[in-house]
């Protein structure tokens, strides 16, 4: 049976700030994957670290050295080690033991990479597989989500525009899509539950991001105000 993603959904909302997000969620994180480590990384935050773990960071998530950072930077997607790379050279690239199985995701805001999320498991444990990569998806645009909506009113505090008033701009059935890109749902899911094609679904967005002048799914819904239940 799959576990529900809704503990982490809620645990994710009910933190205050990135300090939080990471002391609180981390563990639930790892919970829910059955990882032996975890975490949550905020790219603007390293400079802040421990000058030895900032030089282990920067080496590791080198996308010269690293085909994961890689694909995160190229593709904005879950990945983990086995889609990118063999079990041999990954051994070459990564020798610690308990980074034997290794899963990462990409934390997005106004389509620029500003975090990721991160699971490792070690030998003696199988292999993420691709339940895992979709739960990390869902994961990763909550967290997304989340992080724009916390930047958004940083910046935006004291501006004029309103929730209700960017609502306005939208149709009922492109409020249906953004209801549902709120929950996690891919193009296809949504498409499969308005009984629309999953173009149709790529096509409204793209209309609705103009309308909104966002960039992201993200950003979309962090703009609406749109909050998971």
């Amino acid at each position: 049976m799959v576990a529900s993603l809704k503990p982490l959904f809620a645990a994710i909302d009910s933190v205050k700030d990135e300090q939080d997000l990471k002391t609180d969620v981390t563990s639930k994180l790892g919970e829910h994957f059955a990882a032996n480590r975890s975490g949550i990384f905020f790219f603007d935050q390293f400079p802040q670290l421990d000058p030895n773990l900032r030089k282990i960071l920067k080496v590791a998530l080198s996308i010269e050295r690293n085909p994961l950072a890689r694909y995160l930077t190229e593709r904005h997607a879950p990945v983990h080690e086995g889609l990118v790379t063999s079990p041999k050279v990954w051994k070459m690239i990564c020798p610690r033991p308990d980074h034997w199985h290794v899963m990462a995701g990409p934390i997005v805001v106004r389509g620029q990479l500003v975090g990721s999320v991160g699971c490792t498991r070690d030998k003696s444990m199988p292999a993420f597989d691709t339940q895992n990569l979709a739960d990390l998806s869902g994961i990763c645009l909550h967290l997304s989500i989340w992080a724009a909506t916390k930047r958004s009113h940083s910046v935006s505090a004291g501006k004029s525009s309103s929730p209700s008033g960017k609502i306005k701009l939208l149709t009922a059935r492109e409020l249906q899509i953004v209801e549902l890109v709120a929950l996690g749902r891919t193009n296809a899911e949504i498409g499969q539950e308005l009984w629309i094609t999953e173009n149709s679904v790529k096509q409204a967005l793209k209309r609705m991001f103009r309308k909104l002048e966002v960039s992201s799914r993200a950003e979309m819904v962090a703009q609406l105000s749109i909050r998971f239940g």
